[in-house]
């Protein structure tokens, strides 16, 4: 079975439950300014999990992208990525504990033929004092299934302290089967929601030895210790509680939440521990052996840069068309530590020539019946992908020698005076980000791989000192760069999109926006072109603006699914990060399609949360004041109206 395969397999049984199929949402979060990226399937889910109506129904499924830059270090062994998709369900009120067991063994054991016998079950210890008592619902239900088709199914508890004990259920604390988007109970911010979960264990073998490999020798193995024999595969969160100023209290209603890491999936059904090996990968660790000459497996160093660079590729290939393009701040930083990672791994592999957009190639082949948006946005991708790896190769070689000039000089300084030195100084580090571009992570990688720590309070001292502009307020950082609601800012806000539409018209189709930033005073829009406008072209951008501003066009907007907005011809932005229903602004007569004319009904149409006003007429005339550059391949317009 390909991987893709399963995919559709999960949707199409919960569809079968009447599960309504929604779309993933993007990886760059929408409304949300507790974290840069999705991290999980049930991010986009929350305002529903508290008890809001989802326009769906009370039972969803999808298959949603993952991105997790706390595991960014982490990769490089045999079961950790950044970026992955969670096949999830969930229950708004719907449905709970015993239905969500029973369906999820049957997709399993039944409709994907997971062997039973190596299957392994958690479910929540319990804590007294906060008064949630231990899941034994929930293990017994688990327990009823093994005992059907007569695999002994014993519930035991302390596994971590005790090991396997025969058992095939196991009992955790919270650290390990509780679950909310930030952890254990007491992180838990007032008004989170949350619950205890129950966890599904691949057992790969004791046979392939993997835990006498690990620092874990010696000590009792269990699902949990994280050797490699077990691989977790899906989490069942029954979501029944709403931290409180006192404690927790039960939600209005019971929810279910469950995400099962696709990937994983794949793996337990190849019985592979190395998820490297999944079809999904296959394409271009092809593409990648061939660049390099080298052979996957084979040595384990090798190996490990191997991970990386497949990893680092498809995570930033997705965030890229998620429009998160390189950049020195936000989500854009980490697509630039990835791809920089990446380099460096590569050129350890002996990759001296571009090959970042390659690689990125065979992800978008592997996927691109599933996600059309990365065929839609390759030319970007690539593009970016090719401009970011060629900044960094200028300089990579000779950062590296400084960075080795560094370790010679300190070795020098040993034989002189006996003195071992241990740190590189936050000035140091600061210059190599500042000079050669190494992220700060990369040095401080690169500083441990030599036994050498890195003074992390200089090195803050020296970015701040450097920076030449302050950062932008986070009460500005607003769906649509829009800082606050007042009138002119409205204005603004609805001068974007004729500026948009505007610029697709006279520069080509290829114009995407990468940000905005509105104030009552002016606006800032990023957008996607390679080129410094002429002019000419500039002219011919305020003349189509004011002439539809002078039209007075009504603007109103109508709500209806993301694939209802593409067939009318809407576009969005920044990515096309939606909800499964959203609002679509039309600038003209919304019943007919887009064309941005003089003349034409219908002016401009877009995806997007608003607000804005009702006729064009208001705006006043629109002047360009500045175009200039952003980062590469992003230009910037600054634009009033007076």
């Amino acid at each position: 079975m390909t991987t893709k395969e399963l995919r559709q397999k999960y949707l199409d049984f919960f569809a079968s439950k009447d599960h309504a199929v929604v779309s993933s949402a993007s990886l760059i979060p929408e409304n949300d300014p507790t974290t840069l990226f999705t991290g999980s399937g049930m991010q986009p889910m929350v305002p529903y999990l508290l008890g809001e109506t989802h326009p769906m129904g009370g039972k969803i499924t999808d298959s949603q992208k993952c991105f997790r830059a706390v595991d960014m270090d982490e990769v490089g062994d045999s079961r950790h990525t950044t970026f992955f998709e969670m096949l999830g369900n969930w229950s708004l009120g719907s449905y709970f504990k015993k239905e969500q067991i029973n369906w999820m063994w049957t997709f399993l054991v039944e409709e994907i033929g997971v062997d039973p016998k190596r299957l392994y079950i958690t479910c929540f210890r319990g804590r007294e004092d906060i008064g949630i008592p231990r899941d034994e619902e929930t293990a017994k239900l688990w327990q009823e299934h093994f005992t059907k088709i007569c695999v002994e199914a014993e519930i035991v508890d302390n596994a971590e302290r005790d090991g396997l004990q025969d058992g095939r259920i196991f009992y955790y604390d919270a650290t390990k089967n509780w679950w909310s988007r930030a952890g254990i109970p007491e992180h838990m911010p007032v008004g989170e929601p949350g619950g205890p979960d129950s966890e599904m264990f691949w057992d790969f073998g004791e046979e392939l030895g993997l835990h006498e490999k690990t620092e874990w020798a010696g000590k009792p193995c269990h699902v949990n210790c994280d050797c490699g024999r077990f691989i977790e595969i899906g989490n069942n969160v029954f979501m029944a509680y709403k931290k409180t100023e006192h404690g927790f209290e039960e939600l209005t209603q019971q929810n279910v939440d469950f995400g099962g890491g696709l990937e994983r999936m794949a793996m337990a059904l190849l019985d592979d521990p190395d998820i490297f090996k999944i079809d999904l990968f296959a394409q271009s660790r092809k593409i990648l052996e061939k660049i390099t000459n080298k052979k996957y497996g084979e040595e384990k160093k090798e190996t490990y840069a191997f991970r990386v660079i497949l990893d680092h590729l498809r995570a930033a290939t997705f965030l890229i068309a998620d429009g998160a393009v390189p950049s020195n701040k936000d989500q854009g930083y980490f697509t630039r530590r990835l791809i920089r990672r990446a380099v460096r791994f590569g050129n350890e592999l002996g990759a001296s020539d571009l090959f970042t957009s390659d690689i990125s190639q065979g992800f978008i082949t592997t996927y691109k019946d599933t996600y059309i948006d990365l065929v839609e946005k390759q030319d970007l991708i690539l593009f970016e992908l090719t401009s970011e790896e060629t900044k960094f190769r200028s300089t990579l070689e000779s950062g590296m020698k400084e960075f080795e000039k560094l370790l010679k000089g300190f070795e020098m300084a040993y034989e002189k005076t006996g003195n071992k030195i241990t740190e590189i100084s936050g000035k140091q580090a600061f210059k190599l980000y500042d000079t050669y571009g190494f992220p700060y992570e990369m040095t401080e990688e690169l500083a441990r791989e030599h036994g050498l720590n890195i003074d992390k309070k200089e090195f803050d001292e020296s970015f701040e000192k450097h920076r030449n502009l302050s950062r932008e307020g986070a009460e500005q950082k607003f769906k649509g760069g829009l800082a606050d609601t007042g009138e002119m800012s409205v204005k603004y806000h609805t001068a974007t999109h004729l500026l948009h539409a505007a610029l697709r018209k006279i520069l080509g189709d290829h114009v995407e926006q990468k940000g905005s930033n509105i104030t009552a005073e002016r606006l800032r829009f990023d957008f996607t072109h390679p080129d410094k406008m002429t002019d000419e072209e500039k002219k011919k951008v305020e003349d189509l603006i004011n002439s539809v501003i002078a039209k007075n066009y009504p603007v109103s907007y109508s709500e209806m699914t993301v694939d209802e907005a593409r067939k009318k011809g809407a576009i969005g932005l920044f990515g096309d990060k939606y909800g499964a229903k959203v609002k679509v602004y039309t600038v003209g007569d919304p019943g007919c399609i887009s064309k941005a004319e003089v003349g034409s009904p219908t002016f401009s149409m877009e995806i997007c949360g608003g607000p804005h006003v009702e006729h064009t007429g208001v705006l006043g005339k629109f002047i360009i004041k500045k175009e200039e550059s952003s980062s590469a391949g992003i230009r910037r317009i600054k634009a009033t109206l007076e």
